[in-house]
């Protein structure tokens, strides 16, 4: 069921500790770890501790939650020190879109020029 941990989801697993990650910030709702093939000096991945596929059926279904992901990001941001030069939040949805992992979540990156289109 949509909210619930899924049994096979990585990152359902990465928020009960079954699966090790190099974790920046946690809150009640939120977690933030490191992308392990960051894009940028600064990849953080921040996802919503609900499972939910992906980025429109977060908001749909739990608008807090997406607010919450929103609001680490950027403080994400601010810790990593990238607030002040500039980051990107990226949600991929779908596989055409690269979304590889189906819960749910934002990647803050940084530390480097992001000139768009990227590419």
């Amino acid at each position: 069921m949509a909210g619930e941990p899924q049994a096979d989801c990585l990152f359902c697993k990465i928020v009960t500790g079954d699966i090790p990650a190099t974790i920046v910030r946690e809150t009640d709702t939120t977690v933030a770890f490191r992308d392990i093939n960051p894009q940028a000096p600064t990849h953080v991945l921040v996802i919503p501790k609900v499972h939910y596929p992906d980025a429109a059926a977060l908001a749909a279904a739990d608008p807090q939650a997406m607010v919450d992901v929103l609001r680490e990001a950027g403080v994400v941001a601010a810790e990593e020190k990238i607030d002040g030069h500039g980051y990107r939040i990226v949600f991929n949805t779908g596989a055409g879109a690269g979304q590889t992992v189906w819960h749910a979540h934002a990647h803050v990156l940084g530390g480097r020029g992001l000139e768009w289109p990227p590419g």
